[in-house]
């Protein structure tokens, strides 16, 4: 055989080839910790009959570290 019956290998080709194999590597790595996580279930707390609805819970106390100037 000669060298011409060979495709020559182009620099874009082996770019595409190695994006290829790393989008091929994160997926690998990314699908088994995602089947492990177990759902998190949440019951919803009722309302108050009289207001006094707000609570300081974790979510606005993080919300005010996130607001403070």
């Amino acid at each position: 055989m000669n060298q011409s019956s060979f495709p020559a290998l182009s620099r874009r080709g082996m770019l595409v080839g190695a994006g290829v194999a790393g989008a091929a590597a994160v997926a690998v790595t990314a699908v088994p910790q995602a089947l492990k996580a177990p759902p998190v279930a949440t019951t919803p707390e009722t309302a108050p009959e009289q207001g006094g609805g707000y609570r300081l819970s974790a979510h606005v106390m993080r919300y005010y570290q996130t607001a403070k100037v």
